[in-house]
């Protein structure tokens, strides 16, 4: 994004009405954003089904990691870690994104490689360095069990399940993961005291000094790609490159999917690389930046508190009870297991210390 588009952004919310009637539309509270709303689910079966197959570890190698292990629904739709733990404890590329909100995305990832929720649950699966299981075994996992199986016909009505199905269901769970009736959409929705002093204030700057550019919508972001660095180039040792990764032009460098600011407060870490541990530190980064601006320690607290009004009812259901694995069940394979012979043995027993001359003993003259 050019300084010029951001200075057109500003000049656009700085054109418009801070202040409304309380008897104002709802549509015109403020056109550049609108309230979440919840989520009826289409298809009541298959999302009851794609909860089972996000919270279910068998998915993965080692049959410890889940959708929910990176995506905690407990925590924001997210790990709070720099980056993930994948599978053998290993370090994930990037920051994970919240999946609260998600289906509200332009695309999925932070460069966009998958279209859509459906695309994006088949990824983690087979990725090495997450679940690091293939589709294959996933789909013979599931199909092992025959409750999974008889959930399976009931939703798809097939006698075969495959990783489309897999990816269907989870989708459609995650689509449900909205979080509406934050204080910031009670405001929209017309109630003038759901905001305090400092959180409109803050509110106020926001738009005023052009953040609203980048984060707009219904998810307050999420919408657009945009470079990380605007103003002034942003140092990072972390090897993601952004949209530059699937284009190979330099002009994407650096060119992430606009987070979403939506429960943003639990959320933490931030950026791509989980490089700022605070809103108050993301704060002051972004205004410097990508907006070139320089906020006081009071600036910083109200837009602080003004994206914490953004939290919004947090999703809320039973956790499920997942089938009973079968004899037929693929096993889990947390760890590289060499066998070794019996005979073989001592080859692998540590050897035995000898004590150290300070140590030694003799035995008392006779």
């Amino acid at each position: 994004m050019k300084l010029g588009k951001v200075v057109l952004a500003l000049a656009i919310a700085l054109a418009l009405p801070t202040a409304w009637a309380a008897d104002a539309p709802q549509a015109e509270r403020d056109p550049l954003f609108k309230p979440i709303e919840a989520v009826a689910p289409k298809d009541p079966a298959k999302v009851e089904l794609g909860k089972k197959l996000y919270f279910d570890p068998r998915l993965s190698k080692s049959g410890a990691i889940s959708c929910n292990s990176c995506h905690n629904l407990s925590m924001g739709g997210t790990d709070n870690l720099t980056s993930s733990i994948g599978h053998k404890w290993q370090e994930g590329p990037i920051n994970s994104p919240t999946v609260l909100n998600s289906s509200l995305n332009i695309a999925q990832f932070w460069d966009g490689r998958a279209k859509d929720l459906r695309e994006q649950a088949g990824g983690p699966i087979a990725n090495p360095m997450e679940m690091a299981s293939t589709h294959e075994h996933a789909v013979a996992v599931v199909s092992s069990m025959p409750q999974y199986r008889d959930e399976f016909k009931a939703v798809f009505g097939k006698d075969t399940i495959d990783i489309g199905q897999i990816t269907d269901a989870i989708a459609a769970f995650e689509e449900t993961l909205v979080t509406p009736d934050s204080k910031f959409d009670q405001w929209l929705k017309g109630d003038d005291s759901a905001l305090n002093e400092v959180e409109m204030k803050g509110y106020q700057l926001f738009k005023s000094s052009g953040c609203v550019a980048c984060h707009n919508g219904v998810a307050i972001g999420g919408n657009s790609f945009q470079k990380m660095g605007v103003v002034e180039p942003y140092k990072t040792d972390n090897a993601a490159e952004g949209v530059a990764g699937l284009t190979k032009k330099d002009e994407d460098r650096f060119k992430f999917k606009v987070p979403t600011l939506r429960n943003v407060e639990m959320t933490y870490p931030y950026f791509h690389d989980g490089a700022a541990q605070t809103l108050e530190e993301a704060v002051t980064i972004m205004g410097k930046l990508q907006l070139g601006k320089s906020f006081t320690e009071e600036e910083v607290g109200q837009l602080v508190a003004f994206l914490k009004t953004l939290t919004g009812k947090q999703p809320e259901f039973a956790m499920p009870v997942l089938p009973p694995s079968t004899n037929d069940t693929p096993k889990p394979v947390p760890f590289d297991v060499v066998e070794v012979k019996a005979s073989d043995a001592t080859l692998v027993q540590p050897p035995k210390e000898e004590p150290k001359a300070e140590e030694q003993k003799t035995e008392p003259a006779k």
